[in-house]
């Protein structure tokens, strides 16, 4: 059986604004500049990207097998995902259902909250993917 812990994390510059998800998974990062959106949107994204990820990496039989630890330092998200709190918001409540599905291709998927501390590698990638687009963003426009 394999156990695979992942660290996500999105965030925006304003909300809305331009956000990023990042994503720890074993020795991989991964970060990407997602658009204008929330905090809440980018957090479930990082989710689901994450979850795609994990199944890609592994190959659909031994992601079955595999029991996934997904760390967040979003509280709400984390209670909203393990069904502690109602999702009221109509831009996640998609989200939330790809998320449900995408659990069903792994043997067991666990939804923990952690401090921001502990999750500052995701934090990190947020923020470099955040930049990078805004160079990006500025070069086109100079």
């Amino acid at each position: 059986m394999t156990k695979l812990v992942i660290n996500t994390d999105g965030g925006a510059r304003g909300n809305p604004g331009p956000a990023a998800l990042g994503v720890v998974l074993g020795d991989k990062h991964y970060a990407e500049a997602i658009g204008r959106t929330t905090n809440n949107v980018a957090e479930y994204r990082a989710v689901v990207f994450a979850l795609k990820k994990a199944k890609q990496l592994l190959g659909k039989k031994k992601a079955s097998e595999a029991e996934i630890e997904v760390r967040t330092d979003s509280e709400l998200m984390q209670r909203q995902l393990t069904g502690r709190y109602k999702i009221e918001n109509k831009d996640l409540q998609p989200l939330f259902m790809e998320i449900w599905n995408l659990r069903l291709d792994f043997k067991k998927v666990d939804f923990i909250h952690v401090p921001r501390a502990q999750n500052s590698d995701a934090d990190k990638l947020v923020n470099e993917a955040l930049d990078a687009a805004e160079v990006n963003l500025l070069n086109i426009r100079t």
